[in-house]
């Protein structure tokens, strides 16, 4: 998400809410995404987005990190299973890494996530991915597509992370919310 031209750096921030891809796969989709050519490889961590890039008050920040900690101790750790590609072409020039289990928690708590003080709405239905390929040349597009068709990994996903984006651009995590919800039946 671009910056506001006429935005007080001072007066917000731009937070994003996601669910980390751990090693060895996170490093292996970085290094697609760089090979793609992607310029977002080495500044954006892959991920499952909760909440995209969203600007918020700073006055507000104590306020959202608390509601972050709040939904995550009412949601369990659950399983991530990443198998194959798909994309949102035309849409979006993206390739992306499915989730082809855990689909339902992710959802759960991205609509928690997007609650109370960040209440948004949405420019696309929420569907979980992990990006490998944007904005690139179509043969870049086409080979994220096809070479990482085979990739699989299932992990456990015990937190989610709060991310905020510097000034220039990079996200850094501002917090781990650690998933301690009781056990769904």
């Amino acid at each position: 998400m671009p910056r506001s031209a006429n935005r007080d750096v001072g007066d917000t921030a731009v937070l994003g809410v996601v669910v980390d891809i751990p090693e060895p796969w996170a490093q292996l989709l970085v290094d697609w995404r760089a090979k793609c050519g992607d310029p977002q490889a080495r500044v954006v961590p892959p991920h499952v987005t909760l909440l995209p890039p969203t600007e918020v008050a700073v006055a507000d920040r104590s306020l959202i990190s608390a509601h972050l900690a709040g939904v995550a101790r009412s949601h369990p750790p659950f399983d991530l299973h990443l198998q194959g590609t798909g994309t949102f072409r035309p849409v979006s020039e993206v390739v992306f890494v499915t989730v082809a289990r855990g689909i339902l928690d992710c959802e759960r708590i991205a609509t928690d996530v997007r609650s109370g003080p960040l209440a948004r709405p949405l420019s696309f239905p929420y569907h979980p991915h992990v990006t490998v390929a944007h904005d690139v040349p179509t043969d870049a597009l086409d080979m994220a597509a096809t070479e990482l068709a085979g990739l699989a990994c299932t992990f456990r996903v015990e937190h989610f992370t709060e991310f905020e984006q510097s000034s220039g651009g990079a996200w850094t995590v501002a917090r781990r919310h650690p998933l301690t919800g009781p056990a769904r039946g």
